[in-house]
């Protein structure tokens, strides 16, 4: 059967061309119905107020799965993984078209990329035309100052992680016990779905603090959690966390990001990374229920939760001065470079003491 002539998409002031527009993205399951590749497309023109108050003027990586999501199908996790069936796009794709703006981001080995800075919802399509179902913005914007552009956050990201044992019911009570901490320190958080069994809740804060510190701020705010709620965890290693919901800190950490609101995921059914106020969360059972089906009329009848994040951006200094009555740190992400007085890379229960300095750093042979 010849393949299905590449088709042209509405996206605001632009028609996007999508080829392959009935390729199968996520098969039917008991409860949603077959999603194509166009489907896909049209979606994210259909929720453009909120994808684009997520992704305006943000460096974003694409997470592609050109060729759908199956069972068994895996997400490269690095350039060696080269069997993986899909896979993270930090540098702008070959053939983008000349409307597609870029911002120039610094890893933190020091090297740069070209990332997609979108600024109208043409581009998010267009990536869906390059098989894009995940958008992973950095939380900074291209508006900042030339001299600072990158380095200074706007967005505090708090990462309400399931371990096994726990579920998303678990996530929804600590996402409450983290609503009131915020209150207590002045600060407002968003809460959205992560598409499967977490929470994460966003704090604006005003970009004057770098990444190093917006990190410690998280893990402050994590400690302060566990004190409310002894089903929380900061502990970077699995085999020490229990069955708690885990404060991944380390989401705020330079080049980590967060699927964006109104991303969809690579699961059965095109859940949605949703937001939500904080009354719909505590009464929601199902995250499912949030998919490519019901979010677009969603967000036609009700709007966007999120309508008014922008309004005020917090102070981050709260959670710094909790940060300077615990300044202990904690481990990095693998592909990070090593940090002063981080703890030692080695699982707790293989650790051997005589084999490392006082700085976490590991002693010769």
């Amino acid at each position: 059967m010849a393949a299905a002539k590449p088709v042209m998409v509405r996206a605001g002031d632009r028609e996007v061309r999508v080829s392959s527009p009935d390729r199968v993205i996520y098969e039917a399951t008991e409860t949603t119905g077959e999603v194509t590749k166009l489907m896909v497309a049209e979606y994210f023109a259909s929720v453009e107020d909120g994808l684009m108050r997520a992704l305006r003027d943000r460096p974003t990586a694409l997470e592609r799965w050109t060729s759908g999501v199956r069972p068994g199908m895996r997400l490269a996790t690095g350039p060696q993984d080269r069997n993986a069936d899909a896979f993270y796009q930090k540098r702008v794709p070959k053939g983008a078209p000349d409307y597609l703006e870029t911002a120039t981001i610094t890893f933190p080995s020091g090297r740069t990329a070209d990332e997609i800075c979108p600024t109208e919802i043409a581009v998010p399509v267009w990536c869906a035309h390059m098989g894009t179902l995940t958008f992973h913005p950095w939380p900074v914007r291209r508006t900042a100052a030339s001299d600072s552009w990158g380095d200074h956050p706007d967005e505090l990201r708090i990462d309400l992680d399931p371990q096994p044992g726990t579920g998303f019911g678990d996530a929804v009570r600590v996402a409450g016990v983290a609503r009131e901490l915020l209150a207590d320190l002045g600060m407002t958080g968003f809460a959205k779905t992560s598409g499967n069994r977490g929470i994460h809740v966003y704090v604006r804060i005003s970009p004057e603090w770098d990444f190093a510190a917006v990190r410690h701020a998280a893990i402050a705010f994590g400690r302060e959690l566990e004190k409310r709620d002894d089903g929380v965890t900061t502990a970077w290693w699995k085999e020490e966390r229990g069955e708690r919901i885990f404060v991944d800190f380390n989401q705020n950490t330079r080049d980590r990001t967060i699927a964006s609101a109104y991303s969809l995921r690579p699961i059965p059914g095109a859940p949605v990374s949703t937001p939500l106020a904080w009354d719909e969360l505590a009464g929601l059972t199902s995250p499912a229920e949030l998919n490519l089906f019901t979010v677009p009329e969603r967000l036609a009848s009700e709007g966007d939760p999120w309508a008014a994040i922008d309004d005020v951006h917090h102070s981050l200094q709260p959670l710094l001065d909790l940060w300077e009555e615990h300044p202990v740190e904690l481990n990095f992400p693998p592909d990070h470079p090593k940090m002063p007085g981080e703890p030692p890379r080695v699982q707790p229960s293989k650790k051997v003491e005589s084999h490392w300095d006082s700085d976490g750093n590991r002693i010769a042979d």
